[in-house]
């Protein structure tokens, strides 16, 4: 057992880093605040900028922190800095403890101000009136695939994506009490989450009855406020924290990398990192070799695609919008190049936006 002479020289020289820490950590906030005075009623948050920023600091990282902790430490410094000249505020899919509410968090940090909405489709109009700065929106799972609704939605509103978050999910079975959990009839989740967890409620639930609801958090909420003890939600740690519910199984997912990939969208463009994404809806006459046709300019010029999908058009019967992901910037050089040659081909062509690609 190390005695407190032997701890005494650690302890002091944490202390006077501490107030070395925060003696910097305040100069930073000064800096952050003249930048604002400079910006005036300008835009504040600048993904491009915040995104090169932890990418710097990862590769200035010798440890024994390891990257994504000290991308999650800045991550909080640049959003309490930020808050400095504004406050920020951030629509997602309620109520609180989702994984979108993680998710907006993790992307923006806890100084600024997340607020709940009941749909995805009240997400994007509280920030298209301005009533919020932005939003996140889940668009695809490794597992489940893409959200449809936010699909639609990227395909018709003006807003543009100006930023991308990855998480990693995962699902536990949450009930007022602990008991035996043979015992649950009932397990409240969103859809794509009792499919996630499919395998596992069939090994251990088979009789209990799959109830899906607006979101995983909602599920928690209806555990929490039902009298039936025979209830019990699936959904994440923090939903447990929030609505007091015992976690009766951790990590039930059935996929070990189970990740929710998330949009930031906005007014606003992004400048070029060097190392974005660009996220396109395009639609084709429907005639033979039309699709190989929008998939040509990219292959034609190297450049890599990370998502092609179809989805039903509004528009007409058995047409189809596709969504394309590529890497590299709408502004690149060879980027615009493939775009021009895209036009010319396809019948409908909407840049969503072009952002930095996730800090994992």
């Amino acid at each position: 057992m190390a005695t407190d002479e032997q701890l005494k020289p650690h302890r002091d020289a944490i202390d006077e880093i501490d107030a070395a820490v925060l003696r910097l950590l305040n100069e930073r906030a000064n800096h952050a605040h003249a930048i604002g005075e400079l910006k005036g009623t300008g835009t504040v948050y600048r993904p491009e900028r915040e995104a090169a920023v932890l990418r710097r600091i990862q590769s200035l990282n010798q440890g024994p922190l390891p990257d994504e902790s000290v991308a999650r430490l800045f991550r909080e410094i640049m959003s309490e800095c930020l808050a400095v000249e504004r406050p920020l505020t951030i629509a997602y899919l309620g109520p609180q403890g989702t994984f979108t509410q993680q998710a907006a968090v993790k992307h923006f940090g806890h100084a600024a101000h997340t607020r709940p909405c009941t749909t995805v489709d009240d997400c994007f109009k509280l920030v298209e009136t301005r009533q919020a700065d932005y939003l996140v929106a889940p668009v695809e799972n490794s597992t489940e695939g893409s959200i449809g609704r936010t699909l639609d939605l990227l395909a018709v509103s003006a807003l543009k994506a100006c930023g991308e978050v990855v998480v990693r999910v995962h699902h536990n079975l949450l009930r007022k009490n602990s008991h035996e959990i043979k015992s649950i009839t009932k397990v409240f989740a969103h859809a794509q989450a009792l499919a996630q967890c499919n395998d596992w409620l069939g090994r251990n639930l088979p009789q209990a009855e799959r109830i899906p609801v607006s979101s995983n958090a909602e599920a928690a909420r209806l555990a929490a406020e039902s009298e039936d003890r025979t209830v019990a939600a699936i959904a994440g740690i923090t939903a447990a924290e929030i609505y007091g519910l015992d976690t009766a199984a951790q990590c039930i997912e059935d996929e070990p990398n189970n990740t929710t990939r998330f949009l930031v969208l906005g007014h606003q463009d992004t400048d070029s990192t060097g190392n974005d994404k660009t996220s396109l809806a395009v639609s084709t006459p429907n005639r033979a070799g039309a699709v190989m046709g929008l998939l040509q300019p990219f292959t034609d010029l190297g450049i890599s695609m990370t998502k092609f999908e179809s989805r039903p058009s509004k528009s007409a019967l058995w047409e189809y919008l596709f969504f394309i992901d590529i890497e590299g910037h709408q502004n690149d050089a060879v980027v615009q190049d493939a775009l021009k040659l895209l036009g010319e081909r396809a019948s409908f062509v909407k840049v969503i936006g072009s952002y930095p690609a996730a800090v994992l």
